[in-house]
């Protein structure tokens, strides 16, 4: 697997029992010693962490950062508010889906688009051909990594978190699809009420540089909670039981997103965005 790409804590995963395994082009654990079962129940019933440092993190600034993100999805960007997080589809002209991604709102000038790895290469690439106005495209992905605390325990994990303890009052308080930034090793990191199973969880967004550091503490400090490291094979039982859609299965290049049963995130009404007029006739 010598020309994979890896996370910053393959080396971690590896020493800890993780079966490696090559996935969109990274080599990911797939699970650890106790199988794909137990740490699904681990999920649903105490609390998981995953590695999904992987995704890409494409960020959008500039005055005009906001119609420029509205045009490319199909969700409605235009009425999100700063601290809101919005899942959407990315179409091509003919409606069918390049990915399926999420954008977070830091304020008027700045957004973040969130894609799986799989497509990050052609999503920067669709970005980038098509951003329009005073608007510039950054690719945050080398910099950024993006851990998955889920499950009913982990407001108690990332509670006792002494990371966390300056957050804590916004910790309690963050709502579904909402995030704060914050603060880790005098960089800004990012705390999402979001994540891929149908548990409550968190996802956090920190510097490359800090993630061995930050992975490590969170596993020691979420022992007394039963948390688990989680690999990609449980983590795709818990979406599936969840119910959502996964790129190459439910949504791929033939696929437009009134097909692939996620047309709540198609806002045909709310203005104008790539596809649009081929999923109109389609409605």
């Amino acid at each position: 697997m010598a020309d994979l790409k890896q996370t910053p804590l393959v080396d971690w995963h590896r020493a800890n029992g993780g079966k490696l395994v090559e996935f969109a082009g990274w080599e990911m654990p797939v699970r650890y010693g106790p199988g794909v079962l137990q740490e699904h129940l681990a999920v649903r019933q105490r609390c998981g962490i995953f590695d999904v440092s992987h995704m890409g993190e494409l960020e959008v600034s500039g005055p005009q950062a906001r119609a420029a993100v509205d045009r490319l999805v199909t969700n409605n960007v235009a009425t999100l508010g700063a601290g809101q997080v919005l899942y959407s589809a990315m179409c091509r002209e003919d409606g069918t889906v390049i990915d399926d991604v999420l954008v977070y709102c830091f304020g008027d000038q700045r957004f973040w688009i969130v894609c799986n790895a799989a497509n990050h290469p052609r999503v920067t690439q669709w970005v980038q051909d098509h951003l329009e106005g005073e608007a510039t495209l950054n690719d945050r992905s080398a910099d950024v990594a993006l851990f998955a605390v889920q499950g009913p325990r982990s407001p108690e994990v990332l509670g006792g978190w002494e990371r966390i303890a300056r957050w804590k009052d916004e910790l309690e308080q963050l709502e579904y699809y909402r995030f704060h930034p914050i603060e880790i090793d005098g960089v800004e990191a990012v705390l999402s009420r979001t994540g891929y199973t149908g548990e409550k969880g968190y996802e956090i967004y920190l510097p490359v540089s800090s993630a061995v550091r930050c992975w490590e503490e969170l596993v020691a400090c979420g022992t007394d909670a039963g948390l688990e490291p989680i690999g990609l094979g449980a983590r795709d039982t818990l979406r599936l039981e969840a119910g959502y859609s996964l790129y190459g299965h439910e949504l791929d290049d033939e696929t437009t997103p009134l097909e692939a049963g996620i047309g709540l995130v198609v806002k045909l009404k709310a203005g104008d965005f790539i596809g649009r007029d081929i999923l109109v006739e389609q409605r």
